[in-house]
Protein backbone atom coordinates (compact mmCIF):
# COMPACT_ATOMS: atom_id res chain seq x y z
CA UNK A 1 0.00 0.00 0.00
CA UNK A 2 1.33 3.33 -1.09
CA UNK A 3 1.76 6.05 1.52
CA UNK A 4 -1.11 8.67 1.69
CA UNK A 5 0.90 11.14 3.63
CA UNK A 6 3.03 11.61 0.16
CA UNK A 7 -0.12 13.13 -1.44
CA UNK A 8 -2.02 14.44 1.76
CA UNK A 9 -2.46 18.48 1.93
CA UNK A 10 -3.11 20.01 4.12
CA UNK A 11 -5.40 23.13 4.29
CA UNK A 12 -7.29 26.03 6.04
CA UNK A 13 -11.34 26.78 5.40
CA UNK A 14 -12.63 30.23 5.15
CA UNK A 15 -13.57 29.93 9.00
CA UNK A 16 -10.00 29.07 10.13
CA UNK A 17 -10.85 25.25 10.08
CA UNK A 18 -8.19 23.11 9.83
CA UNK A 19 -8.00 20.03 7.58
CA UNK A 20 -6.07 17.05 6.15
CA UNK A 21 -7.02 15.70 2.79
CA UNK A 22 -5.68 12.74 1.23
CA UNK A 23 -6.98 10.39 -1.43
CA UNK A 24 -9.96 9.83 -4.48
CA UNK A 25 -13.20 8.48 -3.69
CA UNK A 26 -16.31 7.85 -1.75
CA UNK A 27 -15.86 11.48 1.06
CA UNK A 28 -15.09 10.51 4.63
CA UNK A 29 -15.03 12.96 7.25
CA UNK A 30 -12.70 11.79 9.99
CA UNK A 31 -13.74 14.09 13.66
CA UNK A 32 -10.96 13.55 16.39
CA UNK A 33 -11.73 13.43 20.25
CA UNK A 34 -10.74 16.32 23.13
CA UNK A 35 -7.00 17.01 22.81
CA UNK A 36 -6.50 15.68 19.98
CA UNK A 37 -5.99 17.13 16.03
CA UNK A 38 -6.72 16.13 12.68
CA UNK A 39 -3.10 14.50 12.28
CA UNK A 40 -3.56 11.70 14.90
CA UNK A 41 -6.08 10.08 12.38
CA UNK A 42 -2.84 9.37 10.07
CA UNK A 43 -3.26 5.69 10.07
CA UNK A 44 -6.36 5.51 9.48
CA UNK A 45 -5.69 8.29 6.22
CA UNK A 46 -2.64 5.99 4.96
CA UNK A 47 -5.10 2.91 5.07
CA UNK A 48 -7.95 4.60 3.83
CA UNK A 49 -6.96 6.91 0.86
CA UNK A 50 -6.46 4.08 -1.83
CA UNK A 51 -10.39 3.88 -1.77
CA UNK A 52 -11.97 7.16 -0.49
CA UNK A 53 -11.52 10.65 -0.56
CA UNK A 54 -10.38 11.18 3.43
CA UNK A 55 -10.60 14.68 5.39
CA UNK A 56 -9.42 14.88 8.94
CA UNK A 57 -10.99 18.15 10.17
CA UNK A 58 -9.59 19.86 13.39
CA UNK A 59 -12.38 20.13 15.58
CA UNK A 60 -12.58 23.91 17.46
CA UNK A 61 -10.17 24.68 20.05
CA UNK A 62 -8.03 21.88 18.44
CA UNK A 63 -5.24 21.99 15.81
CA UNK A 64 -5.17 24.94 13.91
CA UNK A 65 -8.98 25.75 14.02
CA UNK A 66 -10.62 28.68 16.43
CA UNK A 67 -11.76 28.22 19.51
CA UNK A 68 -15.62 27.51 20.52
CA UNK A 69 -17.92 29.80 22.24
CA UNK A 70 -17.19 30.03 25.79
CA UNK A 71 -20.15 27.64 26.76
CA UNK A 72 -20.19 25.50 23.38
CA UNK A 73 -22.77 22.95 22.32
CA UNK A 74 -22.77 19.63 20.23
CA UNK A 75 -24.18 22.00 17.12
CA UNK A 76 -21.65 24.47 17.25
CA UNK A 77 -18.81 21.23 16.28
CA UNK A 78 -21.21 20.24 13.83
CA UNK A 79 -21.69 23.59 12.33
CA UNK A 80 -18.62 24.02 11.93
CA UNK A 81 -18.00 20.13 9.97
CA UNK A 82 -21.11 21.56 7.24
CA UNK A 83 -19.35 24.64 6.79
CA UNK A 84 -15.98 22.54 5.60
CA UNK A 85 -17.91 20.06 3.55
CA UNK A 86 -19.71 23.22 1.86
CA UNK A 87 -15.99 25.02 1.49
CA UNK A 88 -15.20 21.32 -0.34
CA UNK A 89 -17.93 21.28 -2.47
CA UNK A 90 -18.80 17.75 -0.77
CA UNK A 91 -23.26 17.28 -0.25
CA UNK A 92 -22.87 14.17 1.13
CA UNK A 93 -20.09 11.82 2.94
CA UNK A 94 -20.06 9.49 5.66
CA UNK A 95 -18.25 10.79 9.23
CA UNK A 96 -16.17 8.74 11.29
CA UNK A 97 -16.04 10.41 14.99
CA UNK A 98 -13.41 9.34 18.05
CA UNK A 99 -15.20 9.72 21.60
CA UNK A 100 -15.88 13.77 21.88
CA UNK A 101 -15.75 12.74 17.69
CA UNK A 102 -18.19 10.95 17.94
CA UNK A 103 -20.85 12.99 19.84
CA UNK A 104 -19.99 15.37 16.83
CA UNK A 105 -20.41 12.78 14.38
CA UNK A 106 -24.45 12.07 15.62
CA UNK A 107 -25.20 15.42 16.20
CA UNK A 108 -24.28 16.16 12.71
CA UNK A 109 -26.19 12.87 11.32
CA UNK A 110 -29.28 14.09 13.78
CA UNK A 111 -29.13 18.16 12.25
CA UNK A 112 -28.35 17.30 8.75
CA UNK A 113 -29.68 13.51 7.48
CA UNK A 114 -29.11 14.45 4.14
CA UNK A 115 -25.59 15.17 4.11
CA UNK A 116 -24.18 12.01 5.82
CA UNK A 117 -24.10 8.29 4.25
CA UNK A 118 -23.29 6.53 7.56
CA UNK A 119 -21.78 7.22 10.58
CA UNK A 120 -18.98 5.14 12.76
CA UNK A 121 -19.17 6.36 16.29
CA UNK A 122 -15.76 4.61 18.06
CA UNK A 123 -14.89 4.66 21.57
CA UNK A 124 -18.88 6.85 22.07
CA UNK A 125 -19.93 7.75 25.41
CA UNK A 126 -23.63 7.70 26.34
CA UNK A 127 -25.18 7.51 29.43
CA UNK A 128 -22.65 7.29 31.99
CA UNK A 129 -23.07 5.49 35.01
CA UNK A 130 -22.99 7.94 38.18
CA UNK A 131 -19.48 7.10 39.66
CA UNK A 132 -18.54 8.06 35.95
CA UNK A 133 -20.10 10.84 35.94
CA UNK A 134 -18.97 12.16 38.81
CA UNK A 135 -15.11 11.12 37.74
CA UNK A 136 -15.71 12.84 34.36
CA UNK A 137 -17.36 16.04 36.16
CA UNK A 138 -14.79 16.41 38.64
CA UNK A 139 -11.99 16.66 36.12
CA UNK A 140 -13.59 18.88 34.03
CA UNK A 141 -13.59 20.89 37.07
CA UNK A 142 -10.24 21.16 37.94
CA UNK A 143 -8.98 22.49 34.27
CA UNK A 144 -8.03 25.94 34.30
CA UNK A 145 -7.42 26.79 30.85
CA UNK A 146 -3.39 26.26 31.50
CA UNK A 147 -1.10 23.74 30.47
CA UNK A 148 -0.74 20.67 32.82
CA UNK A 149 1.78 18.11 32.60
CA UNK A 150 0.90 16.02 35.38
CA UNK A 151 -3.02 15.98 33.77
CA UNK A 152 -1.74 14.67 30.61
CA UNK A 153 0.13 11.78 32.13
CA UNK A 154 -3.21 10.81 34.31
CA UNK A 155 -4.97 10.61 30.88
CA UNK A 156 -2.05 8.91 29.04
CA UNK A 157 -2.38 6.18 32.34
CA UNK A 158 -6.27 5.66 32.06
CA UNK A 159 -5.92 5.59 27.92
CA UNK A 160 -2.70 2.93 27.71
CA UNK A 161 -1.85 1.68 31.12
CA UNK A 162 0.48 2.06 34.05
CA UNK A 163 3.35 1.43 33.07
CA UNK A 164 2.24 1.77 29.10
CA UNK A 165 3.14 -1.99 27.52
CA UNK A 166 6.18 -1.60 25.65
CA UNK A 167 3.98 -2.57 22.63
CA UNK A 168 2.18 0.82 23.18
CA UNK A 169 4.64 3.07 23.84
CA UNK A 170 4.55 4.94 20.46
CA UNK A 171 0.83 5.19 20.31
CA UNK A 172 1.29 6.44 23.90
CA UNK A 173 3.69 9.22 22.60
CA UNK A 174 1.89 9.80 19.97
CA UNK A 175 -1.07 10.67 22.00
CA UNK A 176 0.78 12.36 24.06
CA UNK A 177 2.47 15.05 21.80
CA UNK A 178 -1.00 15.73 20.76
CA UNK A 179 -2.21 16.19 24.44
CA UNK A 180 0.71 18.51 24.83
CA UNK A 181 -0.12 20.49 21.62
CA UNK A 182 -3.52 21.07 22.53
CA UNK A 183 -5.04 24.69 22.99
CA UNK A 184 -5.71 24.52 27.17
CA UNK A 185 -8.59 26.85 26.45
CA UNK A 186 -9.91 25.21 23.73
CA UNK A 187 -9.42 21.89 25.41
CA UNK A 188 -10.86 23.10 28.58
CA UNK A 189 -14.28 24.59 26.93
CA UNK A 190 -14.54 21.62 24.58
CA UNK A 191 -13.98 18.32 27.51
CA UNK A 192 -16.53 20.54 29.62
CA UNK A 193 -19.31 20.35 27.11
CA UNK A 194 -17.94 16.31 26.39
CA UNK A 195 -18.38 16.26 30.51
CA UNK A 196 -21.97 16.72 30.37
CA UNK A 197 -23.36 15.85 26.60
CA UNK A 198 -23.45 11.93 26.95
CA UNK A 199 -27.14 11.97 27.55
CA UNK A 200 -27.62 14.69 24.85
CA UNK A 201 -28.59 12.02 22.46
CA UNK A 202 -30.59 9.49 24.21
CA UNK A 203 -33.95 10.74 22.83
CA UNK A 204 -32.99 11.79 19.46
CA UNK A 205 -31.02 8.35 18.47
CA UNK A 206 -34.33 6.39 17.86
CA UNK A 207 -34.76 8.88 14.62
CA UNK A 208 -30.99 8.38 13.44
CA UNK A 209 -31.96 7.36 9.85
CA UNK A 210 -28.47 6.26 8.18
CA UNK A 211 -26.84 2.91 9.01
CA UNK A 212 -24.64 3.06 12.07
CA UNK A 213 -22.02 1.56 13.44
CA UNK A 214 -21.06 1.85 17.70
CA UNK A 215 -17.64 0.34 18.11
CA UNK A 216 -15.55 0.09 21.46
CA UNK A 217 -12.79 -1.51 22.95
CA UNK A 218 -13.67 -4.29 25.46
CA UNK A 219 -11.12 -2.74 28.11
CA UNK A 220 -12.68 1.00 27.41
CA UNK A 221 -14.11 1.48 31.19
CA UNK A 222 -14.80 5.30 30.10
CA UNK A 223 -16.43 4.71 26.69
CA UNK A 224 -17.63 1.38 27.47
CA UNK A 225 -19.41 -2.09 25.64
CA UNK A 226 -22.13 -1.12 27.59
CA UNK A 227 -22.48 2.10 26.07
CA UNK A 228 -22.25 1.45 22.71
CA UNK A 229 -24.48 -1.73 22.71
CA UNK A 230 -27.57 0.63 23.98
CA UNK A 231 -26.43 3.26 21.53
CA UNK A 232 -26.94 0.45 18.92
CA UNK A 233 -29.85 -0.71 19.46
CA UNK A 234 -31.37 2.33 19.77
CA UNK A 235 -30.60 3.72 16.50
CA UNK A 236 -32.98 2.16 14.05
CA UNK A 237 -30.02 1.11 11.23
CA UNK A 238 -27.30 0.75 14.38
CA UNK A 239 -25.07 -2.21 14.71
CA UNK A 240 -22.38 -2.74 17.93
CA UNK A 241 -18.74 -4.44 17.26
CA UNK A 242 -16.45 -4.98 20.22
CA UNK A 243 -12.75 -5.45 19.68
CA UNK A 244 -11.15 -8.02 22.33
CA UNK A 245 -8.38 -6.43 24.68
CA UNK A 246 -8.51 -2.94 22.61
CA UNK A 247 -8.72 0.76 25.05
CA UNK A 248 -10.24 3.79 24.23
CA UNK A 249 -7.35 4.85 21.99
CA UNK A 250 -7.84 1.79 19.63
CA UNK A 251 -7.41 3.75 16.93
CA UNK A 252 -4.34 4.85 17.59
CA UNK A 253 -3.22 1.08 19.22
CA UNK A 254 -4.59 -0.91 16.81
CA UNK A 255 -5.02 1.04 13.57
CA UNK A 256 -5.38 -1.54 10.97
CA UNK A 257 -7.71 -3.58 12.93
CA UNK A 258 -9.50 -0.73 13.73
CA UNK A 259 -9.37 0.35 9.67
CA UNK A 260 -10.62 -2.48 8.80
CA UNK A 261 -13.62 -2.69 10.41
CA UNK A 262 -14.36 0.79 9.51
CA UNK A 263 -13.71 0.61 5.84
CA UNK A 264 -15.28 -3.12 5.84
CA UNK A 265 -18.82 -0.72 7.50
CA UNK A 266 -18.41 1.98 5.05
CA UNK A 267 -18.06 0.17 1.79
CA UNK A 268 -21.16 -2.06 2.22
CA UNK A 269 -23.91 -2.13 -0.16
CA UNK A 270 -26.42 0.48 0.80
CA UNK A 271 -28.98 -0.76 -1.86
CA UNK A 272 -31.31 -2.69 0.41
CA UNK A 273 -30.82 -0.50 3.14
CA UNK A 274 -32.34 2.67 1.47
CA UNK A 275 -35.66 0.60 -0.27
CA UNK A 276 -38.63 1.77 1.73
CA UNK A 277 -40.33 -0.75 4.18
CA UNK A 278 -43.05 -1.48 1.09
CA UNK A 279 -40.75 -2.24 -1.41
CA UNK A 280 -38.98 -4.58 1.56
CA UNK A 281 -42.28 -6.13 2.69
CA UNK A 282 -43.26 -6.75 -1.19
CA UNK A 283 -40.27 -8.70 -1.97
CA UNK A 284 -39.44 -10.52 1.59
CA UNK A 285 -42.08 -11.83 3.68
CA UNK A 286 -41.04 -11.82 7.07
CA UNK A 287 -43.70 -13.25 8.98
CA UNK A 288 -43.59 -16.01 6.54
CA UNK A 289 -39.57 -15.90 6.69
CA UNK A 290 -40.52 -16.46 10.52
CA UNK A 291 -42.97 -19.54 10.04
CA UNK A 292 -40.46 -20.93 7.77
CA UNK A 293 -37.92 -20.78 10.75
CA UNK A 294 -40.06 -22.06 13.76
CA UNK A 295 -40.68 -25.39 11.61
CA UNK A 296 -37.70 -26.40 12.86
CA UNK A 297 -37.61 -28.92 15.92
CA UNK A 298 -35.20 -27.08 18.76
CA UNK A 299 -35.00 -27.18 22.44
CA UNK A 300 -35.39 -24.44 24.51
CA UNK A 301 -32.61 -22.64 27.22
CA UNK A 302 -32.58 -19.73 29.39
CA UNK A 303 -29.33 -17.72 28.79
CA UNK A 304 -27.99 -16.45 32.32
CA UNK A 305 -25.27 -13.56 33.49
CA UNK A 306 -24.79 -11.64 36.43
CA UNK A 307 -25.53 -7.80 35.36
CA UNK A 308 -23.05 -4.42 36.17
CA UNK A 309 -24.64 -4.15 39.63
CA UNK A 310 -24.12 -8.27 40.81
CA UNK A 311 -28.08 -8.56 39.57
CA UNK A 312 -28.90 -11.67 37.70
CA UNK A 313 -30.22 -11.60 34.49
CA UNK A 314 -31.84 -13.78 32.11
CA UNK A 315 -33.70 -14.73 28.44
CA UNK A 316 -35.37 -17.25 27.06
CA UNK A 317 -33.28 -18.83 23.43
CA UNK A 318 -33.63 -21.29 21.53
CA UNK A 319 -31.16 -20.16 19.09
CA UNK A 320 -28.26 -22.28 20.65
CA UNK A 321 -26.21 -24.67 19.52
CA UNK A 322 -22.46 -25.78 19.53
CA UNK A 323 -19.54 -24.68 17.89
CA UNK A 324 -16.28 -26.77 18.35
CA UNK A 325 -15.50 -29.55 20.40
CA UNK A 326 -11.84 -28.34 20.58
CA UNK A 327 -11.97 -26.04 21.87
CA UNK A 328 -15.14 -26.45 24.18
CA UNK A 329 -17.23 -23.51 21.92
CA UNK A 330 -20.94 -23.29 22.03
CA UNK A 331 -23.04 -20.59 20.96
CA UNK A 332 -26.76 -18.65 21.55
CA UNK A 333 -28.25 -15.54 20.03
CA UNK A 334 -29.97 -12.56 21.62
CA UNK A 335 -31.74 -9.09 19.68
CA UNK A 336 -30.26 -5.93 19.60
CA UNK A 337 -33.90 -5.11 21.07
CA UNK A 338 -33.93 -7.29 23.69
CA UNK A 339 -33.52 -5.46 27.32
CA UNK A 340 -30.64 -7.26 28.50
CA UNK A 341 -28.60 -7.24 24.87
CA UNK A 342 -26.51 -4.28 26.93
CA UNK A 343 -25.59 -6.55 29.48
CA UNK A 344 -25.24 -9.82 27.48
CA UNK A 345 -23.09 -8.07 24.79
CA UNK A 346 -20.61 -6.68 27.87
CA UNK A 347 -20.60 -9.75 30.27
CA UNK A 348 -17.53 -11.30 30.81
CA UNK A 349 -19.12 -15.24 31.29
CA UNK A 350 -22.49 -16.62 30.76
CA UNK A 351 -24.46 -19.97 31.50
CA UNK A 352 -27.11 -21.50 28.96
CA UNK A 353 -29.11 -23.27 30.91
CA UNK A 354 -31.16 -26.39 29.20
CA UNK A 355 -34.69 -27.04 29.99
CA UNK A 356 -36.84 -30.13 30.84
CA UNK A 357 -40.15 -31.27 29.90
CA UNK A 358 -41.74 -29.12 33.54
CA UNK A 359 -39.80 -26.19 33.33
CA UNK A 360 -42.43 -24.19 30.18
CA UNK A 361 -43.29 -21.88 33.04
CA UNK A 362 -39.71 -20.54 33.28
CA UNK A 363 -39.13 -20.76 29.80
CA UNK A 364 -42.74 -17.97 29.50
CA UNK A 365 -41.50 -16.22 32.46
CA UNK A 366 -37.77 -15.47 31.45
CA UNK A 367 -39.65 -14.48 27.73
CA UNK A 368 -41.41 -11.63 29.43
CA UNK A 369 -40.06 -8.23 31.07
CA UNK A 370 -40.92 -9.97 34.26
CA UNK A 371 -39.27 -7.33 36.95
CA UNK A 372 -37.84 -10.25 38.72
CA UNK A 373 -37.00 -13.33 36.59
CA UNK A 374 -35.15 -15.71 39.03
CA UNK A 375 -38.25 -15.25 41.72
CA UNK A 376 -39.92 -18.58 40.30
CA UNK A 377 -36.78 -20.30 40.08
CA UNK A 378 -33.80 -22.27 41.97
CA UNK A 379 -30.28 -21.25 40.76
CA UNK A 380 -26.66 -21.78 41.96
CA UNK A 381 -23.72 -19.70 40.91
CA UNK A 382 -21.68 -21.57 38.26
CA UNK A 383 -18.07 -21.87 38.37
CA UNK A 384 -17.75 -18.30 36.21
CA UNK A 385 -20.62 -17.08 38.56
CA UNK A 386 -23.38 -17.20 35.97
CA UNK A 387 -26.26 -18.61 37.84
CA UNK A 388 -27.13 -22.71 36.88
CA UNK A 389 -30.38 -23.30 36.91
CA UNK A 390 -32.32 -26.35 39.46
CA UNK A 391 -33.67 -28.70 37.52
CA UNK A 392 -31.91 -28.04 33.94
CA UNK A 393 -31.44 -30.95 31.44
CA UNK A 394 -27.72 -29.73 30.75
CA UNK A 395 -26.45 -26.69 31.81
CA UNK A 396 -22.94 -24.69 29.69
CA UNK A 397 -21.01 -22.44 32.05
CA UNK A 398 -19.24 -20.51 29.68
CA UNK A 399 -16.58 -17.22 29.51
CA UNK A 400 -17.32 -15.17 26.61
CA UNK A 401 -15.14 -15.93 23.91
CA UNK A 402 -16.34 -13.53 21.02
CA UNK A 403 -19.76 -11.19 20.49
CA UNK A 404 -20.33 -11.28 16.66
CA UNK A 405 -23.23 -8.72 15.21
CA UNK A 406 -25.47 -10.63 12.67
CA UNK A 407 -28.19 -8.39 11.10
CA UNK A 408 -30.49 -7.68 14.38
CA UNK A 409 -29.10 -9.87 16.94
CA UNK A 410 -26.09 -10.62 18.34
CA UNK A 411 -24.00 -13.81 18.56
CA UNK A 412 -22.37 -14.80 22.02
CA UNK A 413 -19.71 -17.58 21.65
CA UNK A 414 -18.83 -19.00 24.81
CA UNK A 415 -15.95 -21.01 25.58
CA UNK A 416 -17.20 -24.18 27.53
CA UNK A 417 -15.31 -23.91 31.61
CA UNK A 418 -17.72 -26.47 33.64
CA UNK A 419 -21.12 -28.61 32.47
CA UNK A 420 -23.68 -30.56 34.18
CA UNK A 421 -26.16 -32.79 32.47
CA UNK A 422 -28.57 -35.59 33.10
CA UNK A 423 -30.85 -38.27 31.76
CA UNK A 424 -34.47 -35.84 32.27
CA UNK A 425 -36.70 -35.31 29.29
CA UNK A 426 -36.14 -31.83 27.15
CA UNK A 427 -38.23 -29.15 26.44
CA UNK A 428 -38.65 -28.73 22.88
CA UNK A 429 -40.53 -26.27 21.10
CA UNK A 430 -41.89 -25.98 17.03
CA UNK A 431 -44.29 -23.79 14.78
CA UNK A 432 -44.60 -21.35 17.88
CA UNK A 433 -45.72 -24.11 20.60
CA UNK A 434 -44.14 -26.24 23.12
CA UNK A 435 -43.19 -29.66 22.68
CA UNK A 436 -42.62 -32.35 25.35
CA UNK A 437 -41.05 -35.67 24.26
CA UNK A 438 -42.09 -37.19 27.33
CA UNK A 439 -45.66 -37.51 26.53
CA UNK A 440 -44.71 -39.18 23.50
CA UNK A 441 -43.55 -42.15 25.95
CA UNK A 442 -46.95 -42.12 27.58
CA UNK A 443 -49.06 -42.13 24.18
CA UNK A 444 -46.75 -44.97 22.56
CA UNK A 445 -46.70 -47.33 25.77
CA UNK A 446 -50.23 -47.04 25.99
CA UNK A 447 -50.96 -47.81 22.77
CA UNK A 448 -51.97 -51.20 23.61
CA UNK A 449 -52.99 -52.72 26.76
CA UNK A 450 -50.45 -55.71 26.56
CA UNK A 451 -47.41 -53.48 24.92
CA UNK A 452 -44.36 -55.16 26.56
CA UNK A 453 -42.83 -51.90 27.86
CA UNK A 454 -39.68 -52.00 29.09
CA UNK A 455 -35.86 -49.65 29.81
CA UNK A 456 -32.21 -49.98 29.44
CA UNK A 457 -30.64 -48.13 32.86
CA UNK A 458 -27.71 -46.60 32.67
CA UNK A 459 -25.40 -45.56 35.85
CA UNK A 460 -21.54 -44.94 35.20
CA UNK A 461 -21.21 -47.23 32.37
CA UNK A 462 -23.22 -50.14 34.35
CA UNK A 463 -26.56 -51.27 33.02
CA UNK A 464 -29.36 -52.45 35.76
CA UNK A 465 -30.37 -55.83 35.14
CA UNK A 466 -32.80 -57.98 36.85
CA UNK A 467 -31.25 -61.80 37.39
CA UNK A 468 -34.14 -64.51 36.88
CA UNK A 469 -33.81 -68.42 37.35
CA UNK A 470 -34.00 -68.41 33.58
CA UNK A 471 -30.61 -65.73 32.76
CA UNK A 472 -30.66 -62.05 32.86
CA UNK A 473 -33.13 -59.66 32.04
CA UNK A 474 -34.14 -56.02 31.45
CA UNK A 475 -36.86 -54.60 33.81
CA UNK A 476 -40.26 -54.70 31.79
CA UNK A 477 -43.68 -54.29 32.54
CA UNK A 478 -47.59 -54.63 30.78
CA UNK A 479 -47.00 -50.67 29.87
CA UNK A 480 -45.32 -47.67 31.20
CA UNK A 481 -48.29 -47.89 33.99
CA UNK A 482 -47.54 -45.50 37.07
CA UNK A 483 -46.10 -46.86 40.41
CA UNK A 484 -48.95 -48.03 41.85
CA UNK A 485 -49.00 -50.66 38.97
CA UNK A 486 -47.28 -53.80 39.99
CA UNK A 487 -47.10 -55.32 36.43
CA UNK A 488 -46.08 -51.95 34.89
CA UNK A 489 -42.88 -50.81 33.95
CA UNK A 490 -43.23 -48.18 36.70
CA UNK A 491 -44.39 -50.51 39.65
CA UNK A 492 -41.37 -52.77 39.17
CA UNK A 493 -39.41 -50.09 39.41
CA UNK A 494 -41.12 -48.77 42.49
CA UNK A 495 -40.94 -52.14 44.28
CA UNK A 496 -37.98 -52.16 43.59
CA UNK A 497 -37.11 -48.87 45.06
CA UNK A 498 -35.11 -48.12 41.81
CA UNK A 499 -35.44 -44.47 40.41
CA UNK A 500 -34.95 -44.15 37.37
CA UNK A 501 -35.28 -41.56 34.58
CA UNK A 502 -36.46 -42.75 30.95
CA UNK A 503 -35.13 -40.94 27.82
CA UNK A 504 -35.17 -41.45 24.64
CA UNK A 505 -36.89 -43.87 22.66
CA UNK A 506 -34.51 -47.15 21.64
CA UNK A 507 -36.89 -49.94 19.76
CA UNK A 508 -40.02 -50.79 18.82
CA UNK A 509 -41.24 -53.95 17.59
CA UNK A 510 -43.92 -56.78 17.14
CA UNK A 511 -43.55 -60.57 17.21
CA UNK A 512 -43.38 -61.92 14.08
CA UNK A 513 -46.39 -64.10 13.62
CA UNK A 514 -48.16 -64.73 15.10
CA UNK A 515 -48.32 -61.34 16.14
CA UNK A 516 -49.09 -61.63 19.77
CA UNK A 517 -47.17 -58.62 21.52
CA UNK A 518 -45.66 -54.79 20.81
CA UNK A 519 -42.40 -54.12 22.85
CA UNK A 520 -41.01 -51.10 23.74
CA UNK A 521 -37.78 -50.10 24.97
CA UNK A 522 -36.26 -46.65 25.98
CA UNK A 523 -32.94 -45.59 27.05
CA UNK A 524 -32.49 -43.69 30.67
CA UNK A 525 -30.52 -43.82 33.58
CA UNK A 526 -30.82 -44.88 36.90
CA UNK A 527 -29.95 -44.02 40.98
CA UNK A 528 -27.85 -46.79 42.34
CA UNK A 529 -30.69 -48.57 44.05
CA UNK A 530 -30.27 -48.70 47.85
CA UNK A 531 -32.77 -52.63 47.67
CA UNK A 532 -31.41 -55.11 49.33
CA UNK A 533 -33.02 -57.10 46.57
CA UNK A 534 -30.36 -59.60 45.41
CA UNK A 535 -32.23 -60.17 42.03
CA UNK A 536 -30.83 -56.33 41.08
CA UNK A 537 -27.63 -56.59 39.34
CA UNK A 538 -25.01 -54.19 37.73
CA UNK A 539 -23.43 -55.03 35.03
CA UNK A 540 -20.18 -53.39 32.94
CA UNK A 541 -21.50 -52.36 29.71
CA UNK A 542 -18.77 -54.01 28.40
CA UNK A 543 -19.97 -57.18 29.84
CA UNK A 544 -23.08 -57.34 28.84
CA UNK A 545 -22.86 -60.04 25.85
CA UNK A 546 -21.03 -62.21 28.16
CA UNK A 547 -24.62 -62.55 29.82
CA UNK A 548 -26.91 -65.61 29.45
CA UNK A 549 -29.76 -63.85 27.97
CA UNK A 550 -33.06 -65.80 26.83
CA UNK A 551 -34.96 -63.75 24.07
CA UNK A 552 -32.38 -63.12 21.05
CA UNK A 553 -34.31 -60.15 20.29
CA UNK A 554 -33.56 -58.72 23.77
CA UNK A 555 -29.93 -59.83 22.77
CA UNK A 556 -29.65 -58.20 19.53
CA UNK A 557 -31.00 -54.93 21.04
CA UNK A 558 -28.53 -55.08 23.72
CA UNK A 559 -25.50 -55.75 20.67
CA UNK A 560 -26.98 -52.78 19.19
CA UNK A 561 -27.06 -50.28 22.66
CA UNK A 562 -23.16 -51.60 23.33
CA UNK A 563 -22.39 -50.62 20.08
CA UNK A 564 -23.65 -47.22 19.89
CA UNK A 565 -22.02 -46.49 23.30
CA UNK A 566 -19.07 -47.06 21.95
CA UNK A 567 -19.26 -43.67 19.25
CA UNK A 568 -22.33 -42.14 20.96
CA UNK A 569 -24.68 -41.94 18.38
CA UNK A 570 -27.85 -44.11 18.74
CA UNK A 571 -30.90 -44.35 16.53
CA UNK A 572 -34.36 -46.59 17.37
CA UNK A 573 -34.97 -49.72 16.07
CA UNK A 574 -38.46 -50.30 14.19
CA UNK A 575 -40.02 -53.56 12.74
CA UNK A 576 -40.19 -56.86 14.24
CA UNK A 577 -38.61 -59.45 16.05
CA UNK A 578 -36.89 -61.19 12.88
CA UNK A 579 -36.37 -57.98 10.31
CA UNK A 580 -36.66 -54.32 11.01
CA UNK A 581 -34.91 -50.80 10.56
CA UNK A 582 -32.67 -48.95 12.60
CA UNK A 583 -33.76 -44.78 11.86
CA UNK A 584 -30.77 -42.79 13.03
CA UNK A 585 -31.12 -39.90 15.58
CA UNK A 586 -27.14 -38.73 16.27
CA UNK A 587 -26.12 -39.25 12.57
CA UNK A 588 -29.17 -38.07 9.58
CA UNK A 589 -26.81 -39.16 7.01
CA UNK A 590 -26.01 -42.64 8.43
CA UNK A 591 -28.29 -45.27 6.17
CA UNK A 592 -30.48 -47.39 7.85
CA UNK A 593 -29.97 -50.90 8.28
CA UNK A 594 -32.19 -53.39 7.16
CA UNK A 595 -31.82 -56.36 8.70
CA UNK A 596 -32.85 -58.85 11.38
CA UNK A 597 -30.22 -57.53 13.81
CA UNK A 598 -32.13 -55.15 16.49
CA UNK A 599 -29.18 -53.35 17.51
Amino acid sequence: MADASAWARQGTAPDGTGFIRAGAGAPVLLIHGVGMNAAIWQPQIDRMAESFDVIAIDMLGHGRSPLPPPNPELADYADQAIRLLDHLGLDRVSVVGHSMGALVAQELALNAPERVRRIVSLNAVFRRPPELAEAVRQRAVALTGHSDAAGTALTIARWFGDPVPAELKAAAQKTASALGAVDPEGYARTYRLFARADGDHADRLPTLAVPALFMTGSEDRNSSPAMSAAMARLAPLGRCTVLPDEKHMMAVAAPDLTARHIVDFLGEDEAIEQRSAAEMGAAFDNGEFRRALGSFLTGVTIVTTIGPEGEPRGFTANSFTSVSLDPPLVLVCIAHKALGHPVFATAKSFAINVLNEDQKAASGIFASKAADKFASVGWQPGRTGSPVLDGSVASFDCDMERLVEAGDHSILIGRVRDFEHNSAQPLGYCRGAYVAPGLSQDALAATQPGTDVGAILENGGRILFLETADGFELPRGRGLGSAGDDKSLRGLLAAKAIEAQLGFLFAVWDDAEPVSRTHVYYRGTFDVPASSDRGIRLIEIDAIERLKIADPAIRSMLARYVRECSVDAFGVYVGNNVEGEVRPLARPSASTVNTGDHG
